[in-house]
């Protein structure tokens, strides 16, 4: 299984809106240029952010993006599944219906127990543990 550009940029995203917030709402060229990242392809990652309520929007002059919750309650898991969907790396580890033969099948399990492993480790990783990964090595 591998996470998109847009997991990845989506992630980057977060960690500096966190690292920026008590400076009020943080445009995505500011994002842009601190981050290396073009800022029209992150328009286009903000989009389903703003949908699944992990930012929201500030309009005008001065206005940007905010987020919606503190870092610390927010999961990796949050922030990646409105971009990729499902982490599972194989649709029957989570949709037995996919396959005709996921009752013969001798992998199944193994691709369950991937999905169970990548779940745990998005699931408890929150967007402060980034933040503070990110200073501690900056």
């Amino acid at each position: 299984m591998k996470i998109s550009t847009r997991g990845r940029y989506a992630l980057r995203l977060m960690i500096d809106l966190a690292q920026h917030q008590d400076s009020g709402p943080v445009s995505l060229r500011e994002v842009a240029r601190r981050q290396q990242l073009s800022d029209k392809y992150l328009e286009q990652i903000i989009t389903p952010m703003l949908r699944a309520g992990l930012v929201r929007s500030i309009r005008g002059a001065g206005g940007g993006y905010l987020l919606t919750r503190k870092p610390e309650d927010y999961t990796v898991g949050d922030l990646l599944r409105p971009l990729e969907g499902d982490l599972a790396p194989v649709e029957c580890a989570t949709n037995a219906d996919f396959c005709d033969h996921s009752d013969q099948c001798f992998t199944v399990w193994l691709w369950q127990e991937i999905h169970k492993a990548v779940a745990s480790v998005v699931d408890r990783t929150t967007l402060a543990d980034l933040v503070a990964r990110a200073e501690e090595m900056s």
